[in-house]
């Protein structure tokens, strides 16, 4: 597995402070979030999930605890937005350059809002997928949003 990724790479250039951890990724977890944190022994709330979702069909970046829902009435308010939904996985893809399952909300092919939940953003340290099915780095979250100038709000 390379260690080197657009994430990593737009984490160095950013000058955040990370490290990285592998972990047997499977594909045929239910929730691959809550399948990360088991593999590297932390609690789910310690694993940040990243969802791409359209925003009255405008493209954004959601980080949040791997153990919580998005509630898509709150995100589309913090976003100025009637309403919210997913983002089809083919969708995502295609506008992160990720594949689902190691989609990251740094280094993606084109810039898009990203909203980390406030209860995530608070937490001393925790990880993120670094850009591969497989490979997170654990960072503060403080410094996630300072790297992606990302709004931080109450929306699990």
């Amino acid at each position: 597995m390379s260690r080197t990724t657009p994430a990593t790479r737009a984490l160095d250039k950013a000058g955040v402070a990370y490290t990285l951890a592998t972990y047997d990724y499977d594909p045929g977890a239910e929730r691959v979030g809550l399948q990360a944190a088991e593999a590297l022994g932390v609690a789910p709330g310690e694993v940040l999930k990243t969802l791409m979702v359209k925003a009255d069909g405008k493209p954004a970046c959601v980080v949040l605890a791997s153990d919580r829902e998005v509630s898509m009435k709150r995100l589309a308010a913090v976003l100025g937005a009637k309403s919210a939904e997913m983002m089809k996985p083919a969708d995502a893809e295609r506008l992160t350059g990720y594949r689902v399952g190691g989609v990251s909300a740094f280094g993606q092919k084109r810039s898009v809002p990203t909203v980390i939940d406030a209860d995530a953003a608070a937490l001393p340290s925790a990880f993120v997928n670094a850009g591969q099915r497989g490979l997170q780095a654990r960072l503060a979250p403080a410094d996630l949003v300072r790297a992606l100038g990302a709004i931080v709000a109450a929306i699990s």
